[in-house]
């Protein structure tokens, strides 16, 4: 890359960090006694208004070890666990299945800046605790996200290595709220491979809700956004931080991400039509 693209980009970056306190300060003075975690969002990094919340979070919830582990991150530009890395200063691992995204990490000045490991990893159910025992230095962490665009309920459920104060984890909203489903477990699952139209993958709120519950976790929020959904073990949830359940969290993601053969975007009935034809699998909470 240029020298003088690259400094402009660090410069964007910098100015991007400065609003992102900015807007950190202005919520946490509106949300000094904790409540809704939802109405904390901003972007700064993350996708959508994920990183507002996890700051929101991440002040009232009591967190031992301030170290995060995040997969499927790509080059790590836009990411879950970005701001926390730089601006509170977390230590952590992220992991990605390309070794050209992970070699742009470790080319980042941030890898050299702070405590930050980013392993080439192609995660499956089989694998995942080893990589954890391997690369996480403790059993407790603050911080998991899980964003593979799909066997993302599988890996969840594979994990009992770490125990994370908070986990962030995709969900399908096509789904909708009432239906507890994810996609078949396939270890090399990869989502454009699956269906042309890419709107076949993860599971839904329900299911991660029942899987939540199995592993001692409340369910707090769901991004504006409609396709993160955040929840905290329960024993460290704040009381002013209610549990909710799927149908009460549940947002339908407006954003497009299928199209049909003209280059026009699905409408969601279409979407509907589509996913009836695809295998699916019930979960029943056990």
């Amino acid at each position: 890359m240029p020298v003088r693209v690259r400094d402009m980009e660090t410069r964007l970056e910098r100015l991007t960090f400065d609003v992102g306190c900015v807007q950190a300060r202005l919520a946490a003075a509106g949300q000094k006694d904790g409540g809704f975690p939802g109405a904390a969002e901003f972007q700064v990094f993350s996708q959508a208004g994920d990183d507002g919340i996890l700051q929101h979070m991440v002040h009232h919830v009591p967190i031992a070890e301030k170290f995060f582990v995040e997969f499927g991150i790509q080059n790590y530009r836009e990411s879950n666990t970005r701001f926390l890395l730089l601006k509170d200063n977390w230590r952590g691992l992220v992991m990605d299945g390309s070794a050209k995204d992970i070699a742009r990490v470790k080319q980042d000045p941030l890898y050299l800046r702070h405590d930050l490991a980013a392993a080439c990893e192609f995660i499956t159910a089989a694998n995942i605790n080893a990589l954890l025992q391997r690369h996480v230095p403790g059993r407790q962490i603050g911080l998991l996200s899980i964003d593979i665009d799909g066997n993302d309920y599988w890996i969840w459920k594979a994990i009992d290595s770490v125990e994370p104060a908070i986990v962030v984890t995709e969900y399908n909203h096509r789904f909708g709220p009432e239906r507890a489903v994810t996609i078949p477990y396939r270890p090399d699952f990869v989502r454009p491979e699956r269906h042309a139209t890419r709107i076949c993958y993860g599971a839904s709120l329900k299911a991660l809700w029942l899987l939540a519950q199995q592993k001692g976790y409340d369910l707090v929020a769901c991004n504006r956004y409609g396709n993160n959904a955040f929840w905290v073990k329960t024993d460290l949830r704040p009381a002013a931080i209610a549990a909710l359940r799927p149908e009460q969290a549940f947002v339908a993601g407006q954003f497009r991400e299928a199209w049909d053969e003209s280059g026009e975007p699905l409408r969601p009935e279409q979407e509907q039509a589509l996913l009836r034809g695809l295998e699916l699998v019930e979960v029943d909470g056990r």
